[in-house]
Parts: C-alpha cells; sequence; structure tokens
C-alpha cells in the first residue's frame, strides 16, 4: 500500500507557508504501463552505494543527425523495490562536467526508504565526461602547481594569463574538434530524453542540483510532456548563463568569504587571529601575499590558497577545518595544515582535467561570452575592486570561452507555462547560484514553487540535514504536493537555515571531504562554479 507524506517524513519541523492538499491538477497521473527497457544492467555496487547498478547507452553525436556516428553515456540506477512504481527519477549533480552515477546512490539511499523504493533514480554521466565516451582531456596538467598568481600584479602578467586561456582552447580544439561542436545543455537534454526513451519510460521525474537546475530547465523546455514532476535545488540564473553568472558569483563568493572571516573572527578565542572581521581579513590576505612569494610545501600558492579556500564559499562544514589551517599558518608559520587541506579539498587528481574540460565546453559552446579582451578586462579590474576574494581565479578558470574554437549557441527562453509545477529550493545566501536566479526561476516556470532557506548560505539545500526543506521535497516526491503559492514572485515557503558549524582547533580534512554531500562535491570536481 502507497504511504502518504506524513508517514514518510519525521514530524517537526517547522514550514512557514501552508502546503497544498491535494497534488496539482496541472501534474500528470502515475505512469501508464511502459515499453521494455533497452538498456542491459549490471552491479556496479560500491561500498558506500552497495545498490548500485550500470549500463551503458549509445546516442547520436549529432541529434539532428540521429543515423550518423554514435557515442556513449555512462548510466547507473537504484532500481524500484516497492509494488507502486512512479517511474524514472533522473539526477544530476552539477558542474558542468560532473559526473553523476553516484549521486543515484546517494539519493536513493537519502529519501526515506519506502519511497525510494517506489523510483529507479537514475544516475548519468553527461556525454564527455565521467565514464561516457569519448571522455574530454585538453591539457592535462593546467592546474598543476604551482599557477601564476590569479591576480594579475602588471599588463605582462595579464597578457600571460590570456594566453595560457587560450593555449587550453587550442588544446581543446585539437583534440577534440569533432566532439566540441555537440557539447552543450541542449545536447545533454536531448540525451536525457534518449536515456528516458531507453528505459522505455513515457515520462520523468527530475532532480537536478546547481547546474543541474539549468539543465532541467531546458529539458523542460523541449520536452515539457515528458516531465511528470522536477526538483530543481540551487538555482541558476536562466538569464545569466554564462558571462553576467559569473560576474554575479564573484560578488557572492566574496561575501561568503567575508561570512566565513566573521565566524573566524567571532570564534576568537579558539583560532587567535582577532575579534575584528576586518582584521582577521587583513590576516587571510597577509597570508595569501606570503604564500604567493613563498608557497607552501613549494606547492600552495596563491593560486591553490584560494582553491582551499572556496570550498568553505560552498559548504559552512569547512569552516573549522579552513579556520584551524588558516590559524597554524598565519600564528606559527606551519604550513602543514593548510597543505593537508589543500590535498583534500582542491589538488587536482586524476577526474580534473576531463570534470574541467567537460566544463569548458559546455559553457563556452551554450551561450556568447565576449571575444575582446578589453572586455574581460574591464569587467574584471571592476570586480575585483569590490569583491577581491576569486574575482580573479573565476576570470582565468572561464578565460577559455574568449578564445573557444567552436562559435556560441543561442541559449534557449527557458520560459515555460507547458510543464507541471515544478518545486525550487534556494538558500538566500548561496555564492555558487545566487538568490537572484532563483526568483527569476520561479517567475520564468509557470506554477513552479520556491522553497527557501532564510540565512542559508549552503550550496544545495534539500538531502542535507533541513528536515523541514526535506518535509516538502519527500511531499511532492511521495503526492506531487506543492505549496500553496499566492501568485508572487517571492517564496512560497519558508525554511530557517541550519545553525553555522562548531568550531575546533583541529580538524580532520578527509572528514570534512567525506560529510560534504555529492551535489557539493559535484560542484567541486572541477572546481566549477555553476555547482
Amino acid at each position: 500500500m502507497q504511504k502518504r507524506a506524513g508517514t514518510l517524513i519525521a514530524a517537526g519541523a517547522l514550514i512557514v507557508g501552508a502546503v497544498g492538499a491535494a497534488p496539482s491538477a496541472a501534474e500528470p497521473p502515475a505512469p501508464e504501463p511502459r515499453t521494455p527497457s533497452s538498456l542491459s544492467w549490471t552491479a556496479c555496487g560500491t561500498a558506500r552505494y552497495p545498490k548500485l547498478e550500470c549500463a551503458s547507452l549509445r546516442v547520436p553525436l549529432d541529434h539532428a543527425d540521429p543515423d550518423g556516428e554514435r557515442i556513449t553515456l555512462a548510466l547507473s540506477r537504484v532500481r524500484h523495490t516497492a509494488r507502486t512504481f512512479d517511474g524514472p527519477l533522473l539526477v544530476n549533480p552539477g558542474g558542468p562536467g560532473a559526473s553523476g552515477r553516484d549521486l543515484a546512490g546517494f539519493v536513493a539511499a537519502s529519501l526515506p526508504a519506502e519511497l525510494a523504493a517506489r523510483y529507479d533514480v537514475i544516475g548519468f554521466d553527461p556525454r564527455g565526461t565521467g565514464a561516457s565516451r569519448p571522455a574530454l582531456t585538453c591539457r592535462p596538467d593546467h592546474f598543476a602547481p604551482v599557477r601564476p598568481d590569479p591576480v594579475p600584479r602588471d599588463a605582462r602578467e595579464e597578457r600571460r594569463g590570456a594566453a595560457r586561456a587560450a593555449a587550453f582552447a587550442r588544446a581543446c580544439g585539437d583534440a577534440h574538434g569533432r566532439l566540441l561542436p555537440h557539447m552543450g545543455t541542449v545536447a545533454a537534454a536531448r540525451d536525457m530524453d534518449a536515456i528516458r526513451e531507453a528505459l522505455g519510460a513515457p515520462r520523468v521525474n527530475y532532480f537536478g542540483y546547481s547546474y543541474g537546475t539549468y539543465l532541467g530547465a531546458v529539458y523542460a523546455k523541449l520536452y515539457p510532456h515528458r516531465v511528470r514532476r522536477a526538483v530543481l535545488d540551487s538555482v541558476v540564473h536562466p538569464g545569466g548563463v554564462w558571462y553576467d553568472a559569473n560576474l554575479a558569483q564573484d560578488h557572492a563568493f566574496d561575501a561568503r568569504h567575508k561570512a566565513f572571516l566573521a565566524w573566524v573572527a567571532r570564534h576568537d578565542r579558539v583560532y587567535g587571529l582577532g575579534g575584528d572581521p576586518a582584521r582577521v581579513e587583513d590576516r587571510w590576505y597577509a597570508m595569501r601575499a606570503a604564500l604567493r612569494e613563498a608557497p607552501a610545501d613549494g606547492r600552495v600558492g596563491a593560486a591553490e590558497v584560494e582553491d582551499t579556500f572556496l570550498p568553505g564559499a560552498y559548504h559552512d562544514g569547512y569552516w573549522p577545518l579552513l579556520a584551524a589551517a588558516f590559524s597554524a599558518y598565519a600564528k606559527e608559520g606551519d604550513g602543514g595544515p593548510l597543505v593537508a587541506a589543500y590535498e583534500s579539498l582542491a589538488a587536482p587528481d586524476e577526474s580534473t582535467a576531463n570534470a574541467y574540460a567537460g566544463y569548458t565546453a559546455v559553457e563556452c559552446r551554450d551561450a556568447p561570452w565576449p571575444r575582446s579582451w578589453g572586455v574581460w578586462h574591464r569587467d574584471m579590474w571592476a570586480a575585483h575592486a569590490k569583491a577581491p576574494f576569486s574575482t580573479w581565479n573565476n576570470a582565468w578558470y572561464n578565460a577559455p570561452c574568449a578564445f573557444w574554437p567552436v562559435p556560441s549557441l543561442t541559449p534557449p527562453d527557458v520560459a515555460n507555462a507547458a510543464v507541471p509545477p515544478m518545486l525550487l529550493f534556494q538558500a538566500t545566501e548561496d555564492a555558487a547560484t545566487p538568490y537572484e536566479g532563483a526568483l527569476a526561476a520561479h517567475r520564468m516556470l509557470a506554477g513552479s514553487r520556491l522553497v527557501v532557506e532564510r540565512g542559508g548560505g549552503n550550496h544545495a539545500v534539500t538531502l542535507r540535514g533541513n528536515a523541514c526543506a526535506d518535509r516538502v521535497l519527500v511531499r511532492y516526491l511521495d503526492t506531487g504536493e506543492v505549496p500553496r503559492g499566492d501568485g508572487g514572485d517571492g517564496p512560497d515557503t519558508v525554511c530557517p537555515a541550519r545553525p553555522a558549524p562548531v568550531p575546533s582547533e583541529a580538524a580532520d580534512p578527509a572528514r570534512a571531504a567525506r560529510e560534504a554531500p555529492p551535489a557539493v562535491h559535484g560542484a567541486l570536481a572541477s572546481r566549477a562554479h555553476r555547482g
């Protein structure tokens, strides 16, 4: 017997805003009988997610030429076990460039067991990434330490940075000239529909984090009649892809970094860096300057220390680890904890080259970028003057798009009145996908409902301990019920943020990395600023 939402979630979570008493009339009924799947699944479970199965799917390189060359997508599944079947739930962790197969295991394990048992939870590595083939790799050592300081000291250093970005773009064109014209979010959305067809499903459910919210919105625009339920968590501004969105991030990441430094100041008794946030900030930039001249262990310079502290802007669970490393260096000149944090949170590994190539291949293709370096120079220095934490780091991360060997597309208008009600989640202080993006998407997606974590700054709201947000999520996936909306542009439901982390004098880097959910790891896999 199918259980209702009240039996699937823990009681006691405070929700400001009423929830509808019945599924929306616009939602399609439960899935009709489906055609047999054409996929062959084999066990590929891990210690963490033992129920995972894997399959591969051949799709057209160019969806406009369905009988032409084919590429391979890598898929994962946690199969439904309940008699009631609500269809496939496709999941995406963000990026772009992040592998999505493990997220199927995370979502299936994090939802109430009775609910997860009614879905086939489907993960996939988008084209060009992870175990999908061909897999993109352009310059494998692009992020090898020590990189140049992101902030140019003069015009000569800025020219060198632009030349380095151009070299990366050329290498991508040389290595993947056939694949690059067929990368992008629209191509990924068409791949999703090929997955749906291969599953034999008339409609799909969808759950996407960060960049995955934009992918979900594009899929819904292209295939509104194929969407049953859709959850978008930490929402990309659909009108900002991608140059303007990155400029907005620069200011949001700087604000979030300041929030971290203010937390360090509040806990001066533990970290001993002073009780004035401005003074703590001065000491952080003094550390950065010193590392530029003498990288810790010969590996953590100015670029690498920015990389190391960027995860703290995604997830405050890293703050104790980062504060302890900062304190050890600033007070005692001990770079050991800083190097350990870098190795755990930011050092390139075997997935970095592919993840970054996937990121650039999608974002550079998706939408127009300035091709004149003068525009970048003007905009980055203007942003840096107000938001110095990561503006230039972010600029160099995206700068290959100024030189990309494939022309950019015009992004689709994702405004949509034909899709069933979509459920959006957003933290007000999220830096990777600023709050304004969720408000814009809420306006563009007719009938959508917006759940806001007020005061929260972590990237990805659901399935990470906020019982209020999870209550709304579970009810929606269980019954299709959405919060009652008043037709306004603001939130339909408001949830309180989780409390700030507790400080500690010592922190375990490996534990901090393990405890961050896969949605955050997806965002950080290539330091992808979409998330």
